[in-house]
């Protein structure tokens, strides 16, 4: 068996293992990592030796921690890392080769319909329905989304909102409020099952299912960056936040908007925020427009989508989807029932 794994930033970790009565046996560690010295290779691979199959991640790496002398130095990986590599080669954790990824570009609808869709996709991907999947937004009226925990008094000004015609809407991912007016923004999310991020911590995880659209933006000449917790940086501010929301299902949403062109002034007369928050987006005036994606690349906001599709298309095996009837029932019933109402949105008021 064999498990393999790409510290993001780092070095490529392997595992080469067999399993006897329950437990791991003939452990071989390997990769392009630096290890000093020498010798805690088979240290490393001692400390594995004999560990039950079905010992979790931390598990696995407190006993390589404890095989090492304090002077041992891991360059390029750790003891997780390691740990991470033998789930993958005892096929409980996963890579993204391990995976078909159905890919929907973006369709207009209601903003409250893509929320609600980003609790329907899970359940779709969870009960075998479809493959994870890589979904764009696109949406026909205004909207301030907020995160599941934030309070609707704390960020949105009322009169703000009434006098631009702007809506509430929660979605049930963490994070901070979307100010999303048609055309002004890219969001999309992605479902992947939890075995992928098997044994990373929540930060490592943005890093993990954020690390494809960070080479999709270089591909288009912007230098991005991952800053934790869940943010995309440029050397000229902040492109996107992420959020995420886990399942006890076994499956994860991974959500994502980045700034295409907003207006900044409109933005402060809706949301409850300051300029030094706004500065952090890469303008310092209100009466500038929040506009990264568009000024650092010239292209126009569908062609980076579709950039995107193709840069995501040519990294993983992926198959063209789109919403079934019955995904767009249950996101209808769903926005009905619970999104559109004043229960769930004002649920922290």
């Amino acid at each position: 068996m064999r498990g393999e794994y790409k510290v993001p930033g780092g070095k490529l970790v392997v595992v080469d293992l067999e399993t006897r009565d329950g437990r791991l046996a003939d452990v071989r560690l390997s990769g392009d990592f630096f290890l000093e010295p020498d010798e805690a290779l088979e240290d490393i691979n001692a400390a594995l030796e004999g560990m039950p199959v079905d010992a979790s991640v931390t598990n696995l790496a407190e006993a390589i921690d404890g095989a090492l002398d304090e002077d041992v130095a891991l360059i390029g990986f750790s003891s997780s890392a390691v740990g991470i590599a033998v789930r993958r080669a005892l096929g409980k954790a996963t890579g993204w080769a391990d995976h078909t990824f159905e890919v929907i570009p973006a369709v207009t609808m209601d903003p409250l319909m893509h929320v609600a869709l980003d609790e329907v996709i899970p359940e779709q991907v969870a009960s075998g329905e479809r493959g994870p999947t890589l979904r764009f937004w696109d949406w026909d009226s205004p909207h301030v989304v907020i995160g599941t925990f934030q309070s609707v008094r704390n960020e949105v000004d009322p009169e703000g909102a009434e006098r631009y015609g702007i809506r509430i809407a929660r979605r049930i991912s963490g994070g901070g409020a979307m100010f999303m007016e048609p055309g002004n923004c890219i969001t999309y999310s992605l479902v992947v099952p939890t075995s992928l991020v098997e044994g990373l911590t929540f930060e490592q995880s943005y890093r993990v299912l954020d690390d494809w659209v960070l080479g999709a933006l270089r591909e288009l000449g912007i230098n991005a960056d991952y800053v934790p917790l869940n943010d995309i940086v440029s050397d000229k501010g902040k492109i996107a936040g992420a959020a995420q929301k886990r399942f006890a299902n076994g499956v994860m949403l991974h959500h994502v908007t980045m700034s295409y062109d907003i207006d900044a002034d409109k933005m402060l007369q809706v949301l409850r925020i300051g300029r030094e928050k706004l500065s952090d987006k890469g303008t310092k005036s209100a009466n500038k427009r929040v506009d990264p994606l568009r000024s650092q690349t010239q292209m126009a906001r569908m062609d980076i989508i579709d950039a995107f599709i193709k840069h995501f298309e040519g990294r993983y095996d992926t198959e063209p989807s789109t919403y079934t009837d019955t995904e767009l029932a249950r996101a209808e019933q769903l926005v009905a029932t619970k999104f559109s109402t004043d229960a769930w949105t004002n649920r922290v008021p």
